[in-house]
């Protein structure tokens, strides 16, 4: 009985402590395109310094306000990660968190802040030069919330040939219409330094600002360059954003561009996008399986 005993607790330890993957934060990449440090965060599967192999990646990316650390502090995504890996649903997996400060991951309109430029030209290929990464588009995908759910937005819209899968959270998904109602003092302060301050109603849509933005990108992009990337878009029901979410799906519906839509019972918050992550991680492993 003692054996049997030991067995069984050696098994069950295993399988709760054994797949423990690692976080590391503080780490930081000079960018020549932004004339500056920025810090990102790391998680690396369980198997990472034990084996040779190279990994596809999830580029995880944070909410207004946030940085590089949010998602391990607040997201559990150590936790979680682990806790799917050990499914035969989710691929061994990179995951990359960087800080993007309230830039919104975008160039803004008159180029002081070029934050795109930066994650597309140095940021990936860091990322690819420094850890054990797969290097082709099949093996990237780029998820994020809020703010984050924007740039995943733009960056998959923008570049469907660098990602191939996208899962925007509770996204920033704006048009036209919430652009020129928006208020005059909420416009400057949160947007007026990306996309241009003072700017009112018509005159707010530039093509700066239908260039990066979900919305304008998702009707005016090639579709078949759309179709490219496999879309998981969820959004709670109680979630101010909501609106241009469903407005996005629409938009792609109408457009015959595949894509998954998720409406549950939440708000904007992060008990709702921990516990998105899990289905995020198995979206996006059907790619990185193939």
């Amino acid at each position: 009985m003692k054996r049997s005993f030991s067995l069984i607790f050696f098994l069950v330890s295993f399988t709760t402590f054994g797949q423990q993957g690692t976080i590391q934060e503080g780490l930081s990449i000079s960018s020549k395109i932004l004339d500056k440090d920025v810090e990102y965060s790391v998680y690396l599967p369980y198997d990472y310094n034990i084996s040779d192999r190279s990994y596809p990646v999830l580029y995880l990316l944070h909410g207004y306000t946030d940085d590089e650390t949010g998602w391990t502090q607040f997201g559990e995504v150590k936790t979680i990660a682990d806790q799917q890996i050990g499914n035969p649903e989710v691929a061994p997996m990179i995951i990359v968190m960087p800080d993007a400060g309230v830039d919104w991951y975008i160039n803004s309109y008159d180029g002081k802040t070029r934050y795109e430029d930066f994650f597309i030209e140095e940021f990936i290929p860091h990322i690819e030069s420094t850890f054990r990464a797969r290097s082709k588009k099949e093996f990237r995908a780029v998820a994020g919330l809020s703010m984050g759910g924007h740039g995943t937005l733009i960056y998959a819209m923008k570049h469907p040939d660098m990602f191939a899968a996208a899962a925007p959270l509770s996204a920033a998904a704006i048009g036209g219409e919430y652009i020129m109602s928006h208020d005059q003092d909420s416009w400057d302060e949160f947007f007026g330094f990306i996309f241009g301050p003072g700017l009112s109603g018509e005159d707010r849509l530039t093509e700066h600002v239908k260039n990066n933005t979900a919305l304008f990108l998702a009707e005016n992009r090639d579709a078949e360059d759309l179709k490219t990337v496999r879309w998981y878009i969820d959004c709670g029901d109680d979630d101010f954003l909501i609106e241009g979410n469903m407005e996005l799906h629409k938009i792609m519906r109408r457009r015959e561009i595949p894509h998954e839509f998720r409406v549950r019972d939440g708000a904007h918050n992060w008990t709702y996008w921990r516990t998105a992550l899990p289905e995020v991680m198995k979206f996006v492993s059907e790619s990185f399986h193939k």
